[in-house]
């Protein structure tokens, strides 16, 4: 995973030094007014978090890092025959920001499947639990 922490780091650096002289010029600003009514209502018609990862929008359905559904679906990649993407390319884009290229996508499954071996402990360990 050094790759993709590294990759990780450097934009989160970047983006933590941005909020922070976001919030050094502007922190005091008054954006708008909110209603208990709006709060209390599921938070309609308000902003409630500032997120980059993921909008939903009642019109256009949901939208990961400004992309539909549809456009994933097109853009990501697969698996050989496959048709549909492989969830290693949605964590990428969720996690860094930024398409991934095939060889990022493939990286990350060769990653998970070195990973995904569970220790006999870890069964044994759950197993006495009540």
């Amino acid at each position: 995973m050094g790759i993709i922490k590294d990759r990780f780091k450097t934009k989160a650096d970047s983006v933590n030094a941005e909020i922070k002289d976001l919030l050094k010029e502007h922190g005091t600003k008054v954006i708008g007014e909110v209603q208990l009514a709006q709060i209390y209502q599921g938070m309609r018609g308000m902003t409630g978090l500032v997120t980059e990862t993921s909008l939903l929008d009642s019109q256009e359905g949901i939208r990961f890092r400004g992309y539909s559904i549809p456009e994933l679906r097109e853009k990501l990649t697969k698996a050989p025959s496959g048709t549909e993407p492989l969830p290693e390319g949605l964590f990428y884009l969720m996690l860094i920001g930024d398409m991934p290229t095939d060889d990022d996508v493939h990286h990350l499954t060769s990653v998970w499947q070195r990973r995904s071996h569970v220790p006999n402990h870890v069964f044994a360990t759950t197993k006495h639990y009540p």
